[in-house]
């Protein structure tokens, strides 16, 4: 099998719409989340969420940069924010000017959870008061989840793997893990892979507000509001963007000098086959994706330096994950650390898992690991547990797994490590 590593990085997040401006705000301990200004939400569960922010904001996103304006017209957000993160990483990799047979071997696999809710919110709206002559011929191909990787193999004629992943909250990871096994078994030398969400719409917010999903007592302090694993948490904070990492074959990136960031070396997956929103309640999926990922790696358990858990700050899932690392990790977890970078950007569902992907890679860089924000009274269940509280942490960080888990009981999980 060959071995893949990370060559390149691009985000889009409500702390930041590049690399650098997002990973300081996460370490500077910044939230993302505010009053919900794209639409008036006072008479929803949830009035707050953790935006992008607009190009004129102190660490906005300008659209303008990488995605054509004609492109822009005819999309759903998150196709947007998929374009950029990938042109993004593209960049950061020193890829942008392949020759026609390298680009024969580049492909794509980068997935959302939804996909274009907000396009098809209004287009039904169009379709109900105006007729069917009236739907924008651009509706199915702005809104459909694949329609990230065809626009940037588009863009940059990448003519290799054409892939997108939708599982829900794990779409991001399994793009991920799916992209470097393609290139471990030879299918591809260059994978553009991660995941985009923008679901920050009415219809949004009112579908996971009435499936009691979202935090709802934290109206005038939205900063407060996502809070992992402490006992006031009550739900997730919606969170939007996306995150890209270019992955390549590492004796491809070797050749060409490229700056590696780290090696894939462990992916897991595992399916609850329990309920459709709730996890096991024995945590038997995470675990089990877990062990997987970890087994795959070749590394002890010792060895995992630090953990980004799926940690959405909802009333089950948080303690449940806890337990399931318990269980796999026993004593190791005493020496590790463990923390939720959703508690400063919100959840951002199909691209979470690429986000937080990313800020594992950054801790190896720096050798720092992010913080848990507002865990003021945490859980009994944590003591004896780094769960990072309210600052980051120097740290040695030699490898790193990341978790997303996803409604339907969908799990995955990655190991990264220092090469």
């Amino acid at each position: 099998m060959r071995r893949v590593v990370v060559t390149g990085l691009g985000l889009v997040t409500p702390l930041g719409a590049d690399v650098e401006t997002a990973w300081a705000n996460i370490l500077a301990a910044k939230s993302g989340a505010e009053t919900i200004t794209r639409f008036d939400a006072t008479d929803f569960h949830s009035n707050y969420a953790c935006e992008v922010k607009p190009a004129d904001h102190a660490y906005g996103f300008d659209p303008n940069k990488r995605v054509d304006h004609k492109v822009q017209r005819q999309v759903d957000p998150f196709i947007i924010y998929g374009i950029d993160a990938a042109g993004q990483a593209l960049e950061d990799a020193g890829l942008l000017d392949m020759t026609e047979e390298q680009r024969y071997r580049a492909g794509c696999s980068i997935g959302s959870g939804i996909g274009g809710l907000p396009g098809i919110a209004s287009e039904s709206i169009v379709l109900h008061e105006k007729g069917p002559r009236r739907v924008s011929p651009h509706f199915v191909h702005g809104r459909l989840i694949n329609l990230i990787t065809g626009q940037v193999q588009i863009k940059y004629g990448l003519m290799g793997p054409n892939h997108a992943v939708v599982t829900a909250c794990s779409t991001g990871a399994h793009s991920i893990g799916d992209a470097a096994r393609m290139i471990a078994m030879d299918d591809a030398d260059v994978m553009l892979a991660g995941g985009a969400e923008g679901t920050i719409c009415p219809i949004g917010i009112a579908g996971f507000g009435q499936a009691r999903a979202l935090s709802t007592n934290f109206r005038d302090e939205p900063w407060r509001a996502s809070r992992p694993w402490d006992q006031d948490r009550d739900g997730f904070v919606m969170g939007e963007g996306a995150g890209v990492v270019c992955l390549e074959e590492y004796e491809h990136a070797k050749a060409r000098g490229a700056h590696i960031y780290c090696e894939v070396v462990g992916y897991g997956m595992s399916g609850d086959a329990y309920h459709v929103t709730a996890p096991h309640p024995e945590g038997s999926g995470a675990f089990r994706s877990m062990q997987m990922a970890v087994k795959r790696s070749g590394l002890d358990l010792a060895e995992i330096d630090y953990i980004n858990a799926h940690g959405t700050s909802t009333p089950l899932g948080d303690e449940l994950e806890l337990n399931a690392v318990r269980r796999l990790f026993g004593n190791n977890i005493e020496t590790m650390s463990m923390s939720s970078t959703k508690s400063a950007i919100g959840h951002l569902l199909g691209g979470a898992g690429a986000v937080e992907s990313i800020f594992c890679i950054l801790a190896l860089r720096d050798q720092i690991v992010p913080p848990t924000l507002n865990l003021d009274n945490p859980s009994e269940n944590c003591i004896g547990v780094d769960l990072v509280p309210h600052k980051a942490k120097e740290r040695t960080v030699k490898a790193v797994l990341n978790n997303s888990f996803g409604f339907g009981g969908t799990n995955a999980s990655l190991v990264m490590k220092a090469v």
